[in-house]
């Protein structure tokens, strides 16, 4: 019981950052802009990136999208990483990890809520 608990909560975190962090690239704001243009990532780039980080952060709320939903934001914060492994900054790369692994964690654990058969 207690593990459904922290696992819900750990969903709700990684959806809100998942929404947060999308909407920061979809409506481009200047850090973000700033640490994807030296990576020569166009604004249509980060729209992109951006829309399919607030999509993925969706489908995760769904048991039928689950999984899909992690790995596509965990694939999204992994081509980050790539872009901070490629740039030798170890502190973007350890910034970003724990947010890769919470969506491990997560996949993990398993959806916490009962699903609904017919």
């Amino acid at each position: 019981m207690i593990v459904k608990f922290i696992n819900i909560i750990l969903i709700v975190f990684a959806v809100f950052m998942g929404i947060k962090q999308g909407w920061a690239m979809i409506s481009a704001k200047q850090e973000m802009v700033d640490m994807f243009s030296k990576w020569e990532l166009t604004q249509i780039g980060l729209l992109v990136l951006g829309g399919l980080t607030v999509f993925s952060a969706f489908l995760i709320l769904f048991p039928q999208t689950f999984v899909y939903g992690n790995v596509i934001m965990a694939s999204t914060i992994l081509l980050i990483i790539g872009f901070h492994l490629h740039d030798t900054d170890w502190k973007g790369v350890l910034t970003e990890l724990p947010f890769f692994l919470l969506n491990m964690v997560i996949i993990f654990l398993k959806y916490p809520l009962p699903l609904k058969t017919q």
